[in-house]
C-alpha cells in the first residue's frame, strides 16, 4: 500500500488519522473500566474464585473470537458503519439498519450514564455540591470536555483516549505487581491478611460457590466488563492504514486485555477470601462500592495511604474514557447511517477537517439526559440509564458473529481466495459459532437465577429486555416497510478482490 493511500481520506471524507497506538489503546480502554475496578470483587464474592476466573477466561475467549471476526471484516472493509454496514451487506438490510440504530442508542445513552457516574465520583471530594443538588454541574463540565475532544478532530479523540487508557493500564499493572509481592511475602500487608495464597480457594464452598447458576449469573457482569472492544471496528474507518493496523491490533491487544483481567482476578482471589465481608457490599452507592473495590482493598492492605482517593481518581479517568469513546462511536455510527440513507442526510455532513459535527450535536443532545439527575436525583437516573443501555452491547456482539459467518460463507461460495483478504480469522467457523452461542446464552439467561428461585421482578425483567424488544421491532419494521430479504450468498458483493482459483 502506497504512502499516499495510507494517508488518504476514508470513504466519504473522514480523515484517516488514527495510528496503530491509538487503535491499540482504544480497544484496551474500551474494556478496562468500572467492570474490572469495581465489579470484579462482586463476581468473586458471588460465585467463588474458581467460577470467577473460569467465567473471565471463557468470556474472554468468546470476545477474542469476536475480535478476530471483526478484524477480518474491518480490515477488508474499514468503514465507520462497521458491523451495521456488514449486517446490511451480508445478512439483511433491515438487520443492519437495526444494528446501527441499536449501537448509536447504546453509546449515546452510555455517555449519559458515564456523565451521571462522574457526578457520583466527584461527590467523593465535593459532597456538599451533590447534597445541595448541584452535582449536575460536573456533568456539564465533563460533557463540555468530551464534546470538545470530539469536535476538534479525530486525532484529538485518539490522543485523549490514548492517555486515558494509559492511566488505566498502568493502574492494573501496578496492582498486579503489588499483589504478587504480597502473595509471595515480599511486601507485608497491614490488615485482612490472615489468609493469603491458594488457601483462599478452599474456604467453605470455594472455589466454585453456587455451582452453574451462580456462574451464569456472574457471566453477565463479566460480559459487560469486556464490552467496548468492538470500538476498534468503528475506529477502522479512520485508521491510518487499516489493512495493517487492524490485524495488528487484533493479534496483540486482546491478549493483553485478557491477561490483565485473568491476572487481576487471580491476585484478588489469592489475597482476599471470597467470603470477606469487605469484598461484597449490598449498597448501590457508587462511592461506597469504590471504597470496597478489590483494587482499593489490596492497595490499602499494602499500606498505601489514600488508596480510596487514588482509586476514585482512576475510576473517574475510566468514566471519562468511556464517555469519550461513547461520544466518538455513536457519532460515527449516526454519520454512517446517514451516508447509507438510513438516517437524515444532515448527519452525513462533515466539517472541513472531516468531523461529522451534526451527528455529534445530535449525540450530545441525547447525552444531556444526564441532567435529569437535577430533577430525579443522581442515583435514580444512573440506574434508569444503565438499565436502558444494558442489553444493547450484547446485541452488537451477536451481529458481529452473524455478519462474519455469512461474509465468509458467501466469500468462499463465490470462489474468492482467502489469501486476498488483508486478514482472515483462523478460527472460522468455530469462532463465530462459539461466540454467537455463548453470547445468546448470556443474553437470554439474564434472569436465570431469578427464574430458578421463582423470584422474578417484572419491572427489572422489562428494563433488562426492553433493548432486545426495541431491536426486533426496528428490524421487523424496516423489513416490512422496505420489503427487504435476506441476502443470498451468490448475491453478495465483494468489491476490491479478484475472483481466482481457491
Amino acid at each position: 500500500m502506497s504512502e499516499s493511500t495510507k494517508s488518504a481520506p476514508a470513504s466519504g471524507g473522514l480523515r484517516r488519522s488514527l495510528k496503530s497506538r491509538h487503535l491499540a489503546m482504544i480497544a484496551i480502554g474500551g474494556s478496562i473500566g468500572t467492570g474490572l475496578f469495581v465489579a470484579s470483587g462482586a463476581t468473586i464474592a458471588s460465585a467463588g474464585p474458581g467460577s470467577a476466573l473460569l467465567s473471565y477466561a471463557l468470556i474472554g475467549l468468546m470476545v477474542y473470537f469476536l475480535m478476530t471476526s471483526l478484524g477480518e471484516l474491518a480490515a477488508y472493509m474499514p468503514v465507520s458503519g462497521s458491523f451495521a454496514t456488514y449486517g446490511a451487506k451480508y445478512v439483511e438490510p433491515g438487520f443492519g439498519f437495526a444494528l446501527g440504530w441499536n449501537y448509536w442508542y447504546n453509546w449515546a445513552v452510555t455517555v449519559a450514564v458515564d456523565l451521571v457516574a462522574a457526578q457520583l465520583v466527584m461527590s467523593y471530594w465535593f459532597p456538599e455540591m451533590s447534597a445541595n443538588g448541584y452535582g449536575w454541574i460536573w456533568s456539564a463540565v465533563f460533557l463540555g470536555i468530551t464534546f470538545l475532544l470530539n469536535y476538534v478532530s479525530v486525532r484529538g479523540f485518539g490522543e485523549a483516549e490514548y492517555w486515558f487508557s494509559l492511566i488505566k493500564v498502568a493502574t492494573v499493572i501496578i496492582f498486579i505487581i503489588t499483589g504478587t509481592l504480597m502473595i509471595f511475602g515480599i511486601m507485608d500487608g497491614t490488615k485482612d491478611m490472615s489468609t493469603v495464597g491458594w488457601a483462599n480457594w478452599f474456604i467453605g464452598d470455594a472455589p466454585f460457590v453456587g455451582g452453574l447458576p451462580a456462574m451464569i449469573g456472574i457471566a453477565m457482569y463479566v460480559g459487560f466488563s469486556f464490552q467496548g472492544t468492538e470500538l476498534i471496528g468503528i475506529a477502522a474507518g479512520e485508521s491510518e492504514d487499516p489493512g495493517k493496523n487492524i490485524p495488528s491490533a487484533v493479534r496483540k491487544v486482546f491478549w493483553r486485555i485478557l491477561l490483565f483481567y485473568i491476572f487481576a482476578i487471580l491476585v484478588i482471589s489469592l489475597i482476599i477470601p471470597y467470603d470477606s465481608p469487605r469484598l461484597l457490599s449490598n449498597s448501590d452507592n457508587l462511592i461506597e462500592q469504590i471504597s470496597i473495590s478489590p483494587f482499593t482493598l489490596v492497595f490499602e492492605n499494602a499500606g498505601l495511604l489514600g488508596a480510596a482517593a487514588l482509586m476514585n481518581a482512576v475510576i473517574l479517568t475510566a468514566v471519562l474514557s468511556a464517555g469519550n469513546s461513547g461520544m466518538y462511536a455513536s457519532t460515527r455510527m449516526l454519520y454512517a447511517l446517514a451516508k447509507e440513507g438510513k438516517a437524515p442526510r444532515i448527519f452525513a455532513k462533515l466539517s472541513s477537517n472531516g468531523v461529522p459535527r451534526n451527528a455529534l450535536y445530535a449525540t450530545t443532545i441525547i447525552s444531556a439526559l444526564c441532567f435529569l439527575s437535577y430533577i430525579f436525583g443522581e442515583k435514580t437516573v444512573y440506574l434508569w440509564l444503565l438499565n436502558a443501555s444494558g442489553m444493547t452491547g450484547f446485541i452488537a456482539w451477536l451481529g458481529i458473529a452473524i455478519s462474519h459467518y455469512r461474509f465468509r460463507k458467501g466469500y468462499l461460495a463465490q470462489g474468492y481466495n482467502l489469501n486476498d483478504l488483508p486478514y482472515h480469522s483462523s478460527f472460522f467457523p468455530i469462532g463465530p459459532i462459539f461466540a454467537f452461542g455463548l453470547c445468546l446464552i448470556i443474553t437470554l439467561g439474564q434472569y436465570y437465577e431469578s427464574y430458578m428461585a421463582n423470584n422474578i421482578s417484572w419491572g427489572g425483567f422489562f428494563a433488562t429486555y426492553i433493548g432486545l424488544v426495541v431491536f426486533i421491532v426496528i428490524w421487523l419494521g424496516y423489513k416490512l416497510t422496505q420489503k427487504t430479504k435476506f441476502i443470498r450468498y451468490q448475491e453478495m458483493e465483494f468489491p476490491g478482490v479478484t475472483k481466482r482459483q481457491k
